[in-house]
């Protein structure tokens, strides 16, 4: 019985890194563009959501609400005025920008809040949970899994069942042609990055509520998102949804075998996943 609780609170810290990587796997998927700074703009997100707490007096899941507009205007912004221009064969180019975005964000994040770990309080949910015969799982990661679900539907709805799903699909199979039909390729990829950056605003309400952060640990995130991704295989966003729950399972498991093993033990696993398969699990999944 301890090993199944373990493999399920694996699984529940999988919908964490889903939730990491989700954003990522939509940008790649769509316009081919690897976000350095991903990981500490879900930082970003964080300390935003963190003060509209404190200035506002918000719950935590109210001030997320708040804070999604904000960061779903900044994605935009971005993706419109830097991102674009770096588009393009060479892939280069975007590494390097978003490289420099990383760098920024985590100084100002430095100057404006401190080195000091900082943590969104939720109270009594912190700590609540519900039991399921001998085992007993946290209200938190529950919600946090149900919640990565509901982006991965979500998503998936998005990009199969709406118009501009359909220009997404069509921008990211032929940005000329797509052009000629009337689509603006440019416009496209900046919704595309918005509504990453929603998602980005879910990751951080998690994030922030779940564990203690600084403006450093973005790069930490970025790791466990591109691995997700990697595993579930480029573009597949139910994929990445498997690719966190790998990453989950095999990290509990590893600290259930010995503390020092937990981060290693997902490197690890993520490793084993790309001798088998190369390409991911699902790298042609929607």
């Amino acid at each position: 019985m301890i090993w199944v609780d373990t493999i399920i609170q694996g699984v529940l810290l999988g919908g964490l890194y889903a939730l990491f990587a989700a954003g990522l796997s939509l940008v790649f998927g769509i316009m081919r563009l690897v976000n350095l700074a991903h990981g500490d703009l879900i930082v970003f997100g964080a300390y935003l959501i963190l003060v509209v707490v404190s200035v506002l007096g918000l719950n935590p899941f109210l001030a997320a609400i708040v804070a999604a507009p904000v960061m779903f205007v900044l994605g935009w912004v971005l993706q419109k005025i830097v991102l674009n221009r770096t588009l393009g064969e060479d892939i280069l180019p975007p590494l390097l920008v978003t490289f420099g975005l990383s760098i920024v964000i985590q100084n100002g994040l430095l100057e404006g809040f401190s080195a000091d770990s900082q943590r969104i309080s939720l109270g009594a949910l912190e700590t609540a949970s519900v039991s399921l015969g001998q085992i007993s799982l946290g209200v938190m990661p529950l919600l946090t899994f149900a919640s990565a679900v509901a982006v991965i539907v979500g998503l998936n709805q998005l990009f199969y069942r709406t118009a501009i799903g359909r220009a997404f699909r069509a921008t990211s199979d032929d940005p000329t042609t797509a052009s000629l039909m009337g689509i603006r390729p440019d416009r496209v990829f900046a919704s595309a990055t918005a509504i990453a950056m929603l998602v980005v605003t879910i990751a951080a309400l998690y994030l922030g509520t779940r564990a203690n952060f600084d403006p450093n640990i973005g790069p930490a995130r970025l790791i466990y998102a591109f691995e997700a991704v990697i595993i579930g295989g480029l573009g597949s966003l139910w994929g990445t949804l498997a690719g966190g729950i790998i990453i989950g399972v095999a990290q509990t498991l590893g600290a259930a075998v010995n503390p020092e093993w937990q981060i290693l033990a997902g490197h690890v696993a993520f490793l084993i996943v790309l001798l088998v398969r190369p390409r991911g699990l699902f790298p042609r999944g929607g």
